[in-house]
Order: structure tokens, then sequence, then C-alpha cells
């Protein structure tokens, strides 16, 4: 039986809201076994350049042709920085106030959409912006001080692995005027993994049978993220496809609580609503512009 598109969309962003929380756990368990995020890094853009390596291969080396190499470059660039960043932000933070802070990125998007696109900006789109840097303030509470049990170089690192996330998202739609997908992600595979392999191998320390399966089931499975996140839009309407790319908060925080006692505070929780909130609306008003 084919599930009507909505129902499909939303069953595929869900799932790969799963993939993102499966994600940050295995970054967190194999911190914890004492391997680099420089490695965890170099896996997981490795597994990305598999995860297209026999397209590229059927399409022929003309697919990476580009008039836009200075483009691809900077989408890279943001690429690695966003997931690097977010790697190290869920080392310093709880489960929940980093996967919160990551949705920052489609306000970051918003600010800048209109001076780098030239797109405009509708009120509902500035609103949720708004709505969700006051979360922010909520969640980091600068009238106690010191931002609480809250981290800041965390939430400083998280935020701008934000920043560079509505890079990524910035530079994308720029190279989609003109270039295919399978040149974007080629691109984007070759150049995260030679800009992450010399760090790697200057920390490189020696694996076990466990570590390397880890690291194999990472590069493997994180790639299915974006794979999921495009056919969910493809298959449903963006305005009921995307609400569920955030089920993964409420599965990270469960799991937080579940595996390390990790329990924010009320005004922690009151802070991410108001963000999630926010998020939620910048969302709803991209999914109706498209």
């Amino acid at each position: 039986m084919t599930l009507p598109g909505n129902l499909r969309g939303a069953a595929l962003m869900a799932g790969a809201a799963l993939l993102f929380a499966y994600e940050a756990l295995m970054i967190r368990w194999l911190s914890a076994r004492g391997i680099p995020l420089s490695t965890q890094l170099l896996f997981r853009c490795l597994g990305q350049v598999v995860w297209v390596a026999p397209a590229l291969l059927a399409a022929g080396p003309g697919v990476l042709r580009t008039a836009k190499p200075a483009l691809h470059a900077l989408r890279g660039v943001c690429s690695l920085l966003t997931w690097g960043l977010y790697y190290v932000s869920l080392t310093l933070l709880n489960l929940a106030t980093a996967t919160v802070l990551s949705f920052t990125n489609v306000m970051f998007t918003t600010l800048l959409a209109g001076p780098v696109l030239r797109e405009r900006v509708g009120a509902a789109r500035w609103a949720g912006t708004l709505v969700g840097l006051a979360g922010i303030a909520v969640m980091l509470r600068p009238w106690e001080g010191a931002g609480a049990e809250t981290s800041l170089p965390g939430v400083a690192v998280a935020l701008v692995a934000a920043l560079t996330w509505c890079g990524i998202t910035l530079s994308s739609r720029m190279l989609t005027r003109t270039e295919g997908t399978l040149t974007i992600i080629g691109w984007v595979g070759i150049i995260t993994s030679l800009g992450i392999l010399p760090l790697a191998l200057w920390q490189w320390r020696p694996l076990g049978g466990v570590d390397l399966l880890g690291l194999g089931l990472l590069a493997v499975v994180t790639p299915g993220i974006l794979w999921l996140t495009t056919e969910a839009f493809r298959a449903g309407e963006a305005s009921a496809v995307a609400p569920f790319q955030y089920l993964r908060l409420p599965v990270l925080a469960g799991l937080g609580w579940l595996l390390y006692a990790e329990a924010p505070d009320g005004m922690a929780w009151a802070g991410a609503a108001v963000v999630l909130a926010g998020a939620l609306l910048v969302s709803l008003a991209e999914a109706r512009r498209r």
C-alpha cells in the first residue's frame, strides 16, 4: 500500500530526525572511548563520498566540472566547520541544549537571506527569528551572571556551528541555480574529506575492532540524513513535512536523561520551547514561500 504524499514525507523526515539522534549518540559514545573528533569527522566525510561514488562513477568525471569552484569550496568549508563544531558542542553541552541550539541555523539564515540572496523576508520569518533569539536569552539567563548551569563555551561553539550551517544553506541555494545535485554533493564530499585529513592524521590513535565498527556505522548511516530529508520534501508538501525534523529534540532529551542523567532545569526547558517555537515558525514560513 502506498502512503499519501504528506504522510510518506512526514515518515521520511521523522526517519532523518532519528538518524540525527543516532549520530549525536554515536559522537558521545565514540568520544567517551577517546577517539578524536577529527577521526570521527573524517569517517563521516568519507562515508558521504562512498554514498555518492557509484553515481559519480556512472556519470563520469565530467559531472564535477564547474564554473563556480570558489562557491563549492565555501560550501565545503562551511560544511566541515559546521559538523566539526556541532560535534564539539555535543561534548560540552547536554544533548537537549546542543540540539536546541542547532535549530537556530534557520534564524541565522533568515537574517542573511535578504542581504546575501536578495530574498524578500516576510513578517512571519522575522517574527520567528526574534522569538528564537529571545529563547536563547532565556536559556542563557544573563541576569544570573554565569549562565546558570549552561556551559557558555559550549553555547558559543553551538551558535557558531549554527551560523556556519546557514552558510551551507545559503551557498547551496546559490549553487542550485546553475549546478546539479550530484555535482554539489560530489564536491562537498571531496572538499570535506581532504580538509579534515591532515588534522585526522596528526591526531590519529590506534583503533580497536569495536572502534572501527562504530566509526564504520557512523560513516555508513549518517549520509542517509541528507537522502531522507531530500526524499521527504520530494514526497510531501514542505509545510507538512518540515516540522518533523524537530522530532530529534524529544528523542535526544529522553535519551540524555535515560543514558546520562541529563535533566535541564525549568528555565532551560522554557527557553528551549521558545527557540523551538521560533524555529517552527521560520520553517513553516519558509515552506509556504517555496
